[in-house]
C-alpha cells in the first residue's frame, strides 16, 4: 500500500515537468487553412472514464450531446491588432500588437507587444502608416510597452483602417479571409487570437442542437498572449499565466446553475470556457455572475467545480492549453489521444481539427 503510494506521487511529480507534455508533430500536419464548411472538420471523441475514443466528422457532434445539455461559448471577438509603425526620426520599422487597454478610463492607452523591442524603449515616438503619432511610454512586465495614443477615438480609427488580424505565428502562408478567424457568435471586440474551439460551429449546426434541446449560453474571455506561451519553466508550478479580462452574464449564470439542476451537463466550447467557469466556480458546482480579471492556471491535479466535458482543439507542446485539456481528461488518455490523432492525419492548432471530451 505504501509503494503504490509513493508511485502515485511520483506519477504526479512528473506530471509537474513541462517536458511531460511534449510530442512529435510533423510540421505538415499544422493546419494553415480552415476547412469548408467550418463543421466538417474531423472530431475525436474521448471518454475520459473508460479512455475509449471514437472517430467522426464535427457536424456529427449532436450525437454525443443531450436534451438539456448547455454548451457555453466564448464571445470575444478578434480586433484587428497588429500595426506597423516608423521609430521618428530613423525611420526603423517596428511591429505593435495591441494587447488591451491600460483600463476603462483611460483607452488611449494600450498595453502591446513591441518587435523589435531593443528599439523601442520608453520616450520612443513612432509614426504609423497614415501619419498617426504614438508614444512607448512605459516597460512593462514580459517584455510589454504601454503605448500611448490621442484617445480611444484615435485608437479606433487607427484598427479600423491599418489594422491586421494577428493569426499565430504558425500559420504561415494562408488562404484564410480574416473573417474565418472569428467564431460565428464572436460579438465583443478584444481578443488578439481567437477563442478556436468554437471556429467549428456553423449556424446550420447551432439550430440542430437548438432544435434537440441543447443550450447555448455565452461568456467572454478576451484572449490575450498568455494563453498560447509556452511554458519555459522546468516545473510547471513555476509558470505564471497573465491575466485576461472575462465577463459571466447574470442569464448564463442562471441558465448554467438550472442546468446542474436538471443533473445535466455543462460542456465548454474551448479552454477559454473553462477558464472563465471555473474561475467563478462554486463547490457545489454552480457559477456567479460577474466580470473581471483571471489568471487561473489549470494542469493536472486540479479538481473541476463546474464543467461536465470540453470542447477543444489540438494544442502546441508544452502550453497551458495542452495541460488544461490533460487535467479534465486525463494525462495518459490525452496524450494516447494526441498520438493517435497525428497517425490519423487529423489538423492541429487554430484551423485544425477538435475534440470532444467526456
Amino acid at each position: 500500500m505504501e509503494s503504490e503510494k509513493r508511485e502515485g506521487m511520483d506519477h504526479q511529480q512528473q506530471l509537474m515537468r513541462a517536458e511531460a507534455y511534449e510530442y512529435d508533430l510533423p510540421q505538415t500536419r499544422i493546419a494553415q487553412n480552415p476547412v469548408v464548411p467550418r463543421d466538417s472538420s474531423q472530431l475525436l471523441v474521448l471518454d475520459r472514464r473508460t479512455g475509449e475514443r471514437f472517430h467522426r466528422q464535427f457536424f456529427e457532434i449532436s450525437e454525443f450531446l443531450e436534451t438539456g445539455d448547455t454548451l457555453v461559448v466564448n464571445t470575444s471577438r478578434v480586433i484587428p491588432a497588429r500595426l506597423y509603425g516608423r521609430k521618428v526620426p530613423t525611420g526603423a520599422r517596428i511591429q505593435i500588437l495591441l494587447i488591451q487597454p491600460r483600463n476603462d478610463c483611460l483607452a488611449n492607452q494600450w498595453e502591446a507587444m513591441v518587435r523589435p523591442g531593443k528599439k523601442a524603449p520608453p520616450g520612443t515616438t513612432l509614426e504609423l502608416g497614415n501619419g498617426t503619432i504614438v508614444t512607448i511610454t512605459e516597460r512593462l512586465e514580459s517584455g510589454k510597452r504601454l503605448v500611448a495614443f490621442d484617445s480611444a477615438e484615435q485608437v479606433r480609427e487607427v484598427l479600423q483602417t491599418l489594422g491586421e488580424v494577428p493569426f499565430p505565428p504558425y500559420i504561415g502562408e494562408t488562404d484564410a479571409d480574416p473573417a474565418q478567424y472569428q467564431t460565428i457568435y464572436a460579438d465583443e471586440d478584444g481578443s488578439i487570437a481567437a477563442p478556436t474551439a468554437g471556429l467549428h460551429f456553423t449556424p446550420e449546426l447551432m439550430a440542430t442542437l437548438r432544435e434537440k434541446g441543447v443550450g447555448i449560453a455565452p461568456v467572454t474571455l478576451h484572449v490575450g498572449p498568455g494563453t498560447f506561451q509556452p511554458v519555459r519553466a522546468q516545473d510547471v508550478r513555476e509558470h505564471h499565466m497573465h491575466t485576461e479580462r472575462f465577463s459571466i452574464p447574470e442569464k448564463t449564470a442562471k441558465e448554467i446553475n438550472e442546468t446542474k439542476g436538471r443533473g445535466k451537463r455543462v460542456i465548454a466550447v474551448g479552454t477559454t470556457a473553462v477558464r472563465v467557469l471555473e474561475t467563478m466556480g462554486r463547490e457545489d458546482g454552480t457559477v456567479a455572475a460577474g466580470n473581471g480579471q483571471t489568471d487561473i492556471f489549470i494542469y493536472p491535479g486540479y479538481e473541476f467545480t463546474v464543467i461536465d466535458g470540453l470542447i477543444t482543439n489540438f494544442h502546441l507542446p508544452r502550453s497551458t492549453l495542452l495541460m488544461l485539456v490533460a487535467a479534465f481528461g486525463g494525462y495518459e488518455a490525452v496524450m494516447a489521444s494526441y498520438r493517435e490523432a497525428v497517425r490519423q492525419q487529423y489538423r492541429f492548432f487554430s484551423f485544425g481539427d477538435a475534440m470532444l471530451i467526456l
